[in-house]
């Protein structure tokens, strides 16, 4: 049992696949994925976007294939990244055996689109030949038009009796290297759907809410959906949708995995959110740090805290600590009081300890 139990997690185990090199269910990490929004045919856009995913520590990028044009780019592209291509298929079935023999790691597909069970059969087939993982891409916004008259709206149900009329399919055409999404832009009815369709089966999950909203209405509903879902051991890959630029889609997404401790990434920066009695400006030293920290991919803690009343308390508990004084800021390193920095600049040294930490903390892995 571990020493604080009321921090632990159990995670569901689903089975595990596998997407290009990266596992996804079983015992494997929660993957973070996101999806470029340039114009698939805008090969160098799209190539620059992935790529800029890639450095921001996307394990996934997904990318739309609506045309023939798309596909024949994304080839090219595929050729250029290393992060491993799910291609978004929408309504042309075709597109998907494009993709696939394009290099695309994974196919989302969406049911109520694809149409008749004979195209989602080729659709496996293509996969099978290519090595290509396919998600079932469920989506209250589109489900299939049986279940909506049976139904009366979307709901959960509608949404789990979709999914699992689609795993037969594929388990029908001895197809198991697949995951499932049941995502709605209704945090309620995401969560709800999510539930009954792990109850169902043990495939691993893509979670996410859809249409979420921009870059703060979207990280809360998010946070609320995926993270209530996280917290009660559900989910394998998570796809954070924001209208925003892709990159913040992957930070939020690490963000919500370190606020459970189900992942870590970068710097876990604890600050408080300042008031009179601050000794620097909390506010602007943080905003400046956290971009300043942004090229640091290994984890650690770093408390920055604006005076001595919770300030010693969370230093003891990070890698890297600053507690604010009236005649110098007391910096602590694992833990321990080390000393006080009182000229040079705060950003500037605590960058600069940070990075010596990382190296620090890579030399001990080799």
């Amino acid at each position: 049992m571990s020493i604080r139990p009321w921090r632990d997690i159990q995670r569901k185990k689903t089975r595990k696949i596998k997407v290009g090199n990266v596992y996804i269910g079983g015992d494997a990490p929660i993957s973070v994925q996101s999806m470029t929004n340039t114009l698939t045919t805008d090969e160098v856009a799209t190539t620059n976007q992935i790529l800029a995913l890639q450095n921001a520590g996307a394990d996934l990028v997904r990318v739309s294939c609506p045309d023939e044009e798309s596909t024949k780019s994304l080839k090219k592209i595929i050729k250029n990244v290393k992060v491993p291509i799910i291609a978004d298929i929408h309504f042309h079935y075709k597109r998907a055996l494009e993709s696939a023999d394009a290099g695309a790691a994974c196919l989302r597909i969406n049911p109520g689109n694809i149409g008749k069970v004979e195209r989602v059969k080729e659709v496996v087939k293509a996969a099978k030949e290519n090595n290509c993982a396919i998600r079932i891409g469920v989506n209250a916004g589109s489900l299939e038009r049986d279940l909506l008259e049976k139904y009366g709206e979307p709901c959960p149900d509608a949404m789990v009796e979709s999914a699992l009329n689609h795993i037969k399919i594929l388990e029908d055409n001895d197809f198991y290297n697949f995951k499932i999404s049941c995502k709605a832009s209704d945090v309620f009815l995401a969560v709800a759907a999510y539930y009954g369709i792990s109850d169902a089966c043990d495939y691993p999950l893509h979670l996410g809410i859809t249409e979420a909203g921009g870059l703060m209405t979207g990280t809360i509903k998010s946070s609320i959906g995926m993270g209530s879902l996280l917290w009660a051991g559900l989910g394998d890959t998570i796809r954070v949708s924001l209208s925003a630029d892709p990159v913040e889609e992957i930070k939020v997404g690490f963000n919500i995995l370190k606020s459970l401790n189900l992942r870590h990434r970068g710097v876990n920066v604890i600050s408080c959110p300042s008031c009179a009695r601050q000794e620097f400006n909390v506010i602007e030293n943080v905003e400046e740090l956290e971009r300043r920290l942004e090229h640091i991919s290994t984890p650690m803690t770093l408390s920055v805290i604006g005076c001595v009343v919770n300030g010693p308390g969370e230093a003891r508990e990070t890698d890297i600590g600053l507690t604010g004084g009236k005649s110098g800021h007391q910096i602590y390193l694992n833990g321990e009081k080390h000393h006080v920095l009182r000229d040079k600049s705060m950003i500037d040294h605590l960058v600069d300890l940070c990075e010596k930490k990382q190296k620090e903390l890579l030399k001990k892995k080799v």
